[in-house]
């Protein structure tokens, strides 16, 4: 199997490529995507391609100017747009440095925002491998001091700017139960989203009539579902937008969706014109 790992630099992706080198069973690429927000983020670049040198790992790259202005999300699109292409052109599957922590950060990130049950099964893409979702950082860290590993730090990690980091700090005040409660209950909706992602593949349609005439809770995922078939995954409420639209837009109108994502409409259908 041939994997592209993602490699940003920082202290969990370098575990990361680690335990796979160790491991010896597949390929691996490494892949590094340089976002321009941070004025010495070519620096990162220079340090993961030497990290692929030292392993004798092939190395890919990309950087893009969002500025120091760009939002979490939209960094997070163009990397997985990225990785996304890369990995079909090298025939890969996309492996990430997502732990135990970062689920439950962004849990509790989703919560605080009002989530609807999605927001609870978070990182359950199953066309990207996450091997370390069972370990927590605090183990991560532990594991990268035990092997003499070095990494760099992102210093955009203790800005308060980012809600991320806000929930970071204050991470280590929940209990060891209330963390177990957490897993238990991001396994059992990941669970439930794979029984119903499952079904919407029997149902998906891109039948302007069809999604209409369904309740929009259905619509919704069905829409998720045959996004996703397209290779475009949109948020809820892009997704509320886009049904919409499918109910209102008249034949020939072009719906910017997101995520570089066009939708057209015929009088009977809407398809994706110019994804990513």
């Amino acid at each position: 199997m041939r994997y592209l790992v993602a490699v940003s630099g920082g202290v969990d992706s370098v575990v990361l490529l680690d335990m796979l080198v160790k491991s010896a069973e597949d390929e691996l690429i490494v892949a590094h995507f340089d976002h321009g927000i941070r004025s010495d983020s070519a620096d990162d670049a220079r340090f993961v391609e030497a990290l692929a040198n030292s392993y004798g790992l092939p190395f890919i790259s990309k950087r893009e100017e969002l500025g120091a202005a760009s939002s979490e999300m939209l960094a997070r699109e163009r990397r997985y747009a990225f990785l996304r292409i890369a990995a079909k052109e090298h025939r890969a599957r996309i492996v990430t440095a997502h732990h135990q922590d970062d689920v439950l950060e962004t849990i509790i990130i989703n919560i605080a925002r009002g989530t609807g049950w999605r927001g609870l099964a978070v990182m359950g893409d199953k066309t990207i491998e996450r091997p370390l979702l069972a370990f927590t950082k605090k183990y991560i860290y532990n594991y990268a001091l035990k092997n003499q590993l070095e990494w760099v730090e992102d210093r955009t990690n203790m800005s308060d700017k980012y809600l991320r980091n806000r929930v970071r700090r204050k991470m280590p005040i929940l209990s060891s139960d209330q963390r177990s409660q957490l897993v238990k209950l991001h396994d059992s909706q990941i669970m439930l989203a794979d029984q119903i992602d499952e079904e919407a593949l029997i149902y998906m349609s891109n039948s302007r009539y069809f999604l209409t005439m369904i309740d929009e809770q259905s619509s919704i995922e069905l829409l998720r579902t045959w996004l996703h078939e397209q290779g475009v995954s949109l948020t809820r409420p892009q997704r509320l937008r886009m049904l919409h639209a499918i109910k209102t837009a008249k034949p020939g109108h072009i719906f910017e969706a997101g995520a570089d994502c066009r939708i057209t409409f015929t009088s009977r259908e809407f398809i994706v014109k110019h994804p990513l």
